[in-house]
């Protein structure tokens, strides 16, 4: 057999083994709950210089712990112009985990973060700076789900971007 069908294989056995991983999801902030965000304010239009609010923003005191809202690996830990400290985790399902505006971290990248495990603290870093202290979290799918595309302002990004308060067990 071929390397290259090998490699095509084991890359199969990796998408399919990433699918089957259970998905169990908690609000990524300590002790929030569904009235800790604006229930209208994923997808809302117009958001600034992104257009289109993609995640929810959970408010709490600043320094409040951020927790690990399911299990996954550290792919990026650092800074970006508009969520400031920002953390982005590859968890179940190939699915990213994205938290900004945090004012510290408390683990690294390529680590493992277990599910409800302190990941960070809620801050006002990037464009949060001077706002309310919140955490601004995003739940976006590598593989495309085409069916959610639709017309709203920049509807085709649907098909990537999930509204997490969906998924959250801890409602």
């Amino acid at each position: 057999m071929s390397f290259r069908k090998k490699a095509g294989i084991a890359f199969l056995i990796l998408l399919i083994i990433g699918l089957l991983i259970p998905n169990k999801m908690i609000i990524p902030v300590q002790k929030a709950t569904k009235n800790s965000w604006n229930s209208e304010s994923f997808w809302f239009y117009p958001w600034g210089k992104s257009g289109t609010h993609k995640g929810l923003d959970i408010f709490a005191k600043e320094g409040t712990p951020v927790i690990a809202s399911t299990s996954g690996i550290v792919l990026y830990k650092g800074e970006l112009s508009r969520g400031g400290n920002v953390l982005v985790v590859l968890g179940p399902k190939w699915r990213i985990h994205y938290y900004a505006h945090l004012k510290s971290f408390t683990t690294n990248n390529l680590s493992f973060v277990s599910y409800g495990e302190k990941i960070a603290e809620v801050g006002t870093t990037g464009n949060a700076k001077g706002k309310p202290a919140h955490l601004h979290y995003s739940y976006v799918t590598l593989i495309p789900y085409i069916w959610r595309i639709d017309g709203d302002h920049q509807g085709w990004k649907k098909m990537f971007y999930l509204n997490p308060a969906d998924y959250f067990e801890n409602k």
